[in-house]
């Protein structure tokens, strides 16, 4: 969770009582802990709820929501964009797209005409439910399909973040090597698909394949997994015969 890399934390109090001991300091500092802790399962728990409300507002309308999670560099707006262009026709679609800086992923994803709205997060290295809410109001949702959401690089934070999606999707690719599952196995563990792309250079970066989707089955047992490159296409049926199924079962469960 954010405690790891303190985008979460609250702003540090000054103190400004030099001639406190060691052991009163201890005491203080152990006291800040607790009071980090609290806040941080005090924003959890505000998060979840506001998570609930995105599923319920996702069910009702029959939008299939998939959050894509991965390090940054993996390929998740190559992925994007290729998909958008691939089905966009067919099925309509639109994307979030975190990041903390720019917006040059949204841009990229707007020039196939896609619907997509940029989250920019500053200091924070992951999106949440209220983000993606606030950002559900400027896009129409009327007659949606699938909304993919584009979290922020990151592999540790996002973990602990509800969006209300319907399947949480973690990205790779084979250059990032075969033991990213076991280096994030939160991440992993809460995948419901795992996607490994740039399959096309596979080879050329010497990916022990056998490893990796060894290391993956391990670390998200319930997960399906993906060998694709964004690239040159290979592997992308399979990943939009998964979006189909997904979709149509949300739609159903509307009726």
């Amino acid at each position: 969770m954010c405690g790891y890399c303190g985008c979460s934390q609250t702003e540090p109090t000054a103190h400004g009582h030099g001639h406190h001991d060691h052991e009163h300091g201890h005491d203080h500092d152990h006291g800040h802990e607790h009071e980090t802790i609290r806040f941080e399962q005090s924003l959890l728990a505000k998060n979840d709820k506001l998570a609930e409300r995105n599923r319920g507002f996702f069910l009702g309308r029959g939008i299939a929501a998939v959050n894509i999670v991965s390090s940054p560099g993996s390929g998740k707006t190559a992925l994007l964009e290729r998909t958008v262009s691939d089905i966009g026709g067919d099925t309509r679609v639109a994307v979030i797209v975190g990041d903390l800086a720019t917006d040059n992923d949204a841009a990229r994803l707007k020039k196939h005409g896609t619907p997509a709205v940029q989250i920019t997060t500053g200091t924070v290295c992951h999106l949440d439910a209220h983000m993606v809410l606030h950002a559900l109001e400027q896009l129409d949702t009327h007659g949606l399909q699938i909304l993919f959401i584009e979290n922020v690089g990151n592999l540790v934070c996002p973990s602990s973040f509800d969006l209300g999606e319907d399947r949480r999707v973690v990205m790779m690719s084979v250059t990032e090597g075969e033991d990213k599952p076991l280096k994030y196995p939160t991440m992993f563990h809460g995948a419901d698909l795992v996607i490994v792309n740039k399959s096309d250079i596979a080879e050329a970066v010497e990916f022990h394949r056998d490893t990796a989707l060894a290391n993956i089955r391990e670390m998200a047992p319930r997960a399906d997994i993906l060998e694709v490159s964004a690239k040159t296409g290979a592997g992308m049926d399979a990943w939009y015969a998964w979006l189909k199924k997904l979709s149509e079962t949300k739609s159903a469960a509307a009726r």
